[in-house]
Order: C-alpha cells, then structure tokens, then sequence
C-alpha cells in the first residue's frame, strides 16, 4: 500500500503557482493612503534565511521585527508596510518555517502545536489551516500552515513525518481512504492511500 500525500483539495500549488490560502473580499494589506513605495533588496530564503543586499541577516530579533511589518497582497506579492513607507521583497517559498511541533490530547480534541524559526507558536485549527501542496518546480509534496493572514510556515520534512505517524484514516465521499490529524476539532487531509 503505498500513500499519495494531498488530495483533490490539499495539492493546490504553491502561492507562487496559483493556489494557496483564500484571498478574501479582494481586501488589500496597504493602509489607505498609501504609504510612499520603496525598494527593498531583502529576500527570505526556503530555509527561512532572512538577506539583505546579498548577506544573511544574522540577528534574530532583527528579522523577527522585520516580519510583524511583513504583508502579503491580492496578487501574491510580499511587502513590508509601515505607516510611512513600504518595500516589496522577494520570498522563495514562504516567509517562516515550521521547525517543531508538540501534541496535546488526542483524537477530535487533539491540538498540534507548531513553532516557527522565528519563534512564533501557533496551534492547527480553523484559524491557522494545515495544507499540503505539490511544489511547483520539484513536483514534491510541501506541507505548510498558516501563521497569520496570508502568511505561511513551510512545515519542515521531519515534523511532518511525525504528524503522518500520528494521523489516522478515513473514507472521502468519492469512496478513496485518506491520512490526516485532528487538531482543534478540525481533520486535516495529509494524503489519499493508493492500492487499498
């Protein structure tokens, strides 16, 4: 038996592909009016490295004040905002990585626990979604969750393993078995089962 890791509506592609998290009511992250434009030569790598002009930036608190200013727009884009000023930068993935989780309680009224490299922990639920995409250059099944509003942490490769190990099975409606986690009373589709 071999598993498929996503499902009609968990392999979605990357934002940078076209899918990802809802973009409600066309709203925009830019306060009105808007603020003078600049031009930012920062980056965040997959790893989560925060650059700027082409050197790490080696202090946490550093990027960590960085990303409270950090928005994401209607088409995608990432930018970072204050009340006078806003740059757009470049992110290769998504802007934080999900490097630990921790377990609590089980079954429906088990809460999975994630902690960004940048130090922001988040619980799995109906406010910070788990979703699992196919990479849109490796093809590669890439799992992230979402920190706050259009904001994302790639879960890394081995927390991951750890939630499949924990999840449990069920039949979708089209009659396929699929593996998931419960976290805050909420089933998180990981992957459909092949050949059951």
């Amino acid at each position: 038996m071999s598993m498929k890791v996503g499902g009609a509506s968990a392999n979605d592609k990357h934002p940078d592909g076209g899918g990802g998290p809802e973009r409600s009511g066309g709203s925009s992250p830019f306060p009105r009016p808007h603020p003078e434009e600049e031009s930012y030569d920062i980056r965040i790598a997959r790893d989560g490295t925060w650059f700027h002009n082409g050197d790490p930036i080696r202090r946490i608190e550093l990027a960590k004040l960085f990303s409270t200013v950090l928005k994401r727009d209607d088409s995608g884009d990432y930018w970072l905002i204050t009340p006078v000023e806003r740059g757009r930068i470049v992110v290769e993935d998504s802007p934080f990585v999900a490097v630990e989780m921790t377990v609590s309680g089980s079954g429906a009224d088990q809460i999975l626990s994630f902690r960004t490299n940048l130090d922001h922990w988040v619980q799995a639920g109906p406010e910070h979604p788990i979703r699992v995409a196919d990479h849109p250059e490796t093809g590669e099944p890439s799992p992230y969750i979402e920190i706050k509003s259009r904001l994302e942490a790639r879960i890394l490769r081995p927390v991951f393993y750890d939630m499949v190990e924990r999840g449990e099975t069920r039949r979708t409606e089209a009659g396929e078995t699929e593996v998931g986690v419960w976290s805050n009373k909420v089933f998180f589709a990981l992957g459909r089962l092949l050949g059951d």
